[in-house]
């Protein structure tokens, strides 16, 4: 009996041990996982940075860090430069240009909604019409673009009624996402065909994601991407949907509207940014490193100091 005890002593020790060992474990993982979940920079606050626009939209972030972004209603594209925090005009007319993004290249590139295009406008803001149709008509009015690895394009083409154009009925049937290959003036359209709204569109920087929001479904989706460029696997990122986004270094996804909302690689909501304004429109990450949100808000551009950096 009395060598029973003795090694269920023996035994109660080390079991003690392993479980106070599982507890430290579990803490260090806790964390670990709150400190890969801070994305703000300690003591940062969201700073105005002007505010005597009609309606910014579309930033979107050059090699040196400025962001060039749109104020649409005012037919114009604004320059953000990084170094002093100016903001200068850099285009007007700019064809209603709403979503920008740079190619490789250096050319930029936007969603042109006046005539229905998708613009290049090279550095001395020479303009290509990269497309402005698909089977034989016109594009509802493209929106917002991502760039992949290869130079192809990403594009969403929802419709909005805008004042500036004669017609009012959706020149085609569906709202779709489409893909406007290198090389080439016509897109195709990949994914589905059943969205209500396609707007914000993102990729991961080793191109094999993309993300795409449904603004009127209140749902985004995430979608594998093939080495041809179509899309396929489509699953539910988020039950929320997007104005525009952006990802940053750690697969964290930026939505918008209600202020920014930040879902980790998994879709699990890990931080909202407020906006003092009736509607966040977009975002990217701005600056030489790369660590400044810049955020477009109604008649507002606003900046937010960040850990993470933005990616391409």
């Amino acid at each position: 009996m009395k060598d029973q005890n003795n090694m269920k002593t023996s035994l109660t020790v080390p079991l003690q041990l392993f479980a106070l060992a599982l507890v430290l474990l579990a803490g260090a993982c806790k964390a670990q996982k709150t400190a890969d979940q801070k994305i703000i920079a300690d003591g940062a606050e969201l700073t105005l940075v002007a505010d005597d626009y009609e309606f910014t939209e579309g930033p979107a972030v050059d090699s040196k860090g400025d962001v060039y972004f749109t104020d649409q209603p005012n037919d114009r594209i604004m320059k953000w430069n990084a170094s002093d925090n100016s903001v200068s005009e850099y285009m007007k007319p700019a064809g209603r240009s709403n979503g920008l993004y740079f190619d490789d290249e250096g050319n930029l590139l936007s969603a042109a909604d006046e005539k229905n295009e998708l613009w290049r406008i090279d550095p001395d803001k020479n303009v290509t019409v990269l497309t402005d149709g698909f089977e034989g008509k016109k594009l509802n009015g493209p929106n917002d673009l991502w760039v992949d690895g290869k130079g192809g394009i990403y594009f969403t083409d929802p419709y909005y009624q805008r004042s500036w154009w004669t017609h009012n009925e959706p020149p085609q049937e569906a709202r779709s996402v489409y893909y406007l290959a290198p090389g080439t003036d016509t897109p195709r359209v990949v994914g589905d065909i059943d969205f209500e709204q396609p707007n914000g569109i993102i990729g991961s920087p080793d191109g094999k994601l993309l993300y795409v929001s449904d603004i009127d479904a209140k749902k985004t989706y995430e979608y594998d991407i093939r080495d041809d460029g179509n899309l396929y696997s489509r699953k539910l990122y988020a039950e929320m949907g997007s104005d525009g986004m952006t990802i940053d270094n750690r697969g964290n996804v930026y939505l918008t509207g209600d202020g920014v909302t930040v879902f980790d690689k998994y879709g699990n909501q890990i931080q909202h940014i407020p906006v003092p304004e009736t509607w966040t429109a977009n975002i990217t990450f701005a600056g030489p490193d790369q660590k400044t949100l810049f955020i477009t808000a109604m008649d507002s551009v606003y900046t937010l100091e960040m850990v993470v950096h933005g990616v391409r």
